[in-house]
């Protein structure tokens, strides 16, 4: 399992470094966030399979002015890959790596870079369609793309799920998970897609809602919404 994810190194009484970029930076309370000028990094970690935070750096580089954060963390994904392959830690036949991604990163466009490798792309995304159905016979007109939405927020438009699982944790209580097979995100030509030549891919995978009972100081969860490719 990987983790990928960005953090700054700040710089802000450095005026004459270079490539200097306005960092994104969480502050204490509710919006209080701030931009700071420094050096993003780019770093995956490989994480630990238990209950722990232990993880171990693979990887950082750091992000500059013209470059496209999505294609950079694929060419870094692709060479840690090959790393782990030439020291043996992933063979053929070995399951897909697991590589998890926040909310601020395109999975989709990423699952597409990464289709030849042996990852498993994980993490949120916004709207969902389900198959296309099956054109009728002689029926004219150019075949559809996608079938019926799947709305995360409308539980009306969310069949029973292909697979569900309870499990009582210590620290949540009871942990529920819900998986819906084949619904792919209805891509646009916007952000990475603009320049995208011919048909826009239909790239499917797996939604997957995770609902806790309680987290940590008593606050109420609100479900966690994940696509898997």
């Amino acid at each position: 399992m990987l983790a990928v994810d960005v953090s700054p190194w700040l710089r802000p009484d450095a005026p004459t470094s270079p490539d200097r970029l306005f960092c994104h930076v969480h502050g204490r309370g509710k919006g209080r966030a701030q931009m700071i000028p420094g050096w993003p990094y780019s770093f995956i970690s490989a994480l630990e399979p238990g209950r722990t935070s232990w993880t171990t750096l693979l990887d950082a580089q750091r992000l500059g002015p013209d470059d496209d954060a999505t294609e950079v963390t694929a060419t870094q994904i692709r060479g840690v890959i090959q790393r782990l392959r030439q020291a043996g830690q992933h063979t053929p036949g070995d399951p897909d790596i697991l590589v998890v991604f926040d909310a601020g990163y395109d999975v989709t466009r990423l699952a597409h870079l990464l289709a030849d490798l042996p990852v498993e792309p994980l993490g949120p995304d916004r709207v969902f369609c389900f198959p296309a159905p099956v054109s009728a016979a002689g029926r004219r007109g150019r075949p559809a793309r996608h079938g019926p939405e799947f709305a995360l927020a409308d539980p009306a438009t969310q069949p029973p799920p292909d697979a569900h699982t309870v499990t009582d944790t210590s620290r949540y209580g009871t942990a529920r998970a819900s998986a819906w097979n084949q619904p792919h995100p209805r891509l646009t030509r916007r952000g990475a897609w603009t320049t995208h030549t011919g048909p826009l891919p239909v790239i499917t995978g797996s939604i997957i809602q995770l609902t806790a009972q309680r987290l940590p100081g008593d606050r109420a969860p609100k479900p966690l919404w994940l696509w898997s490719s």
